[in-house]
């Protein structure tokens, strides 16, 4: 099928056909053809629409024939990353907003994982691994048992998508996760982006892949399902922490109560079975809840039991409980290993868009210790580092005498032109 390219039309001359033929499968790259009598000002301009992200998440084949001998000159243009980093950032604002008016932080956590829980460490060909590749958006996948309500997520976020395209769907789950984790006082996850989404749901995984709250011998169902992902144990209890945030409805898991003390009045959608008394509060309350056994209005799973009474399990469990520094750096962790799972990344390296540079103010680190800190070494190294210098190429010798030798001209004539001036005006 080809699909001219009308918004094109303006840049090219007249004398220009072209048209789009669009990829199956992400593998496949749309080939742009150009008609014999195309003029190199209309093949420059349409290299700049093809290398533009008019079509943010493909690659193209520009096809020129030649009128003389028939032959065709293949050239590939440049692919778009696959997602924007000024809308991922512009994205996780507008997320932080969907958050404090929705409270639907559990939810958002719930859909980046689920999306990225299908990987299989055993299969090396994408997308057949599963993993955070943007499959979960299609129905074929969301009628997954292991899935049910989390249409509901991708309703809330689908504006966001809607308003900034240039965001592959599995990088908007796995932001929509991480941010509802820091935006509920969790720690900050270390998150990269550029996730290639799955272009149609018979890309989708298998139905299984993901755990079940309650099966017949809880430790071994919890390992065979993470094991298989590629994480430990250590990984394993860390982000059963996440259950902190939520609660279980039983017209969709099958678990909990339809309400409790700690649900009857929301926020957000009363109803369910917490796991913790504050339910949108990111902390290590799950692991001393379970461990106290306080109170039967809060949720523990078979699977969450599992974690105090198999002895590996129990030892993470066990530190988690008495130090909630530990968890949060376990759990970021471990966290941002998931969302990365089975995923493939445009451009390979990956998007960063959190923790970019302070400007260095030299007073705000001042202390009257003789040993620097690590943070004023980091800022005094990237200093160091814009002026052109590197621990493999340090700055020329004579850098900073010039700095001292005009420094010093300055003082010189500030003196003898400063003492002359106040001579002067002396005499008045």
């Amino acid at each position: 099928m080809a699909v001219s390219l009308s918004a094109a039309s303006h840049l090219l001359c007249s004398s220009t056909r072209v048209s789009l033929s669009p990829a199956v499968t992400s593998s496949s790259s749309p080939v742009v053809a150009l008609s014999s009598s195309s003029s190199p000002h209309s093949l420059s301009s349409l290299r700049s629409v093809a290398s533009s992200c008019l079509f943010p998440h493909s690659s193209f084949v520009l096809q020129r024939k030649d009128p003389i001998n028939g032959t065709s000159t293949r050239m590939v243009s440049p692919k778009c990353a696959a997602s924007d980093a000024a809308q991922l950032r512009s994205a996780k604002e507008d997320i932080k907003v969907l958050l404090r008016t929705k409270f639907c932080h559990p939810i958002l956590v719930r859909l980046g994982w689920h999306d990225a829980g299908t990987y299989n460490k055993n299969i090396e060909e994408w997308p057949q691994r599963g993993g955070a590749n943007g499959s979960l958006r299609f129905e074929a996948e969301l009628k997954h048992a292991a899935n049910a309500g989390l249409l509901n997520a991708l309703k809330l976020i689908q504006p966001i998508k809607d308003k900034y395209p240039n965001i592959s769907y599995a990088d908007l789950f796995q932001l929509a996760s991480a941010t509802a984790v820091e935006e509920a006082g969790g720690p900050e996850i270390p998150m990269k982006y550029g996730r290639v989404d799955v272009v149609a749901p018979e890309q989708c995984p298998e139905e299984g892949r993901l755990p079940d709250a309650g099966p017949p011998s809880p430790a071994d169902h919890l390992r065979d399902v993470f094991y298989r992902m590629g994480l430990d144990d250590k990984e394993i209890v860390a982000l059963s922490g996440a259950h902190t945030l939520g609660r279980a409805r039983p017209d969709r898991s099958g678990w909990g109560k339809p309400e409790t003390k700690y649900t009857k009045t929301g926020p957000g959608e009363a109803g369910g079975q917490s796991w913790t008394v504050k339910w949108l509060k990111f902390d290590n309350s799950y692991f001393k809840d379970i461990k106290e056994k306080r109170d039967e209005d809060l949720l523990v799973l078979p699977t969450d039991a599992a974690l105090f009474e198999d002895p590996s399990f129990k030892n993470y469990a066990e530190k988690y409980a008495e130090d909630p520094a530990a968890f949060f750096k376990d759990y970021a962790e471990a966290h941002a290993k998931l969302s990365n799972l089975g995923a493939k990344f445009d451009p390979p390296e990956g998007i960063i868009i959190d923790n970019a540079p302070e400007k260095f103010v030299a007073a705000k680190y001042s202390t009257g210790k003789k040993e620097l800190s690590d943070s004023m070494k980091k800022k005094i190294r990237a200093e160091y580092e814009a002026i052109g210098g590197s621990p493999d190429k340090p700055l020329p010798t004579n850098y900073f005498l010039n700095i001292i030798i005009a420094i010093g001209v300055l003082v010189l004539l500030s003196t003898l032109f400063g003492g002359n001036n106040n001579s002067d005006f002396s005499g008045f």
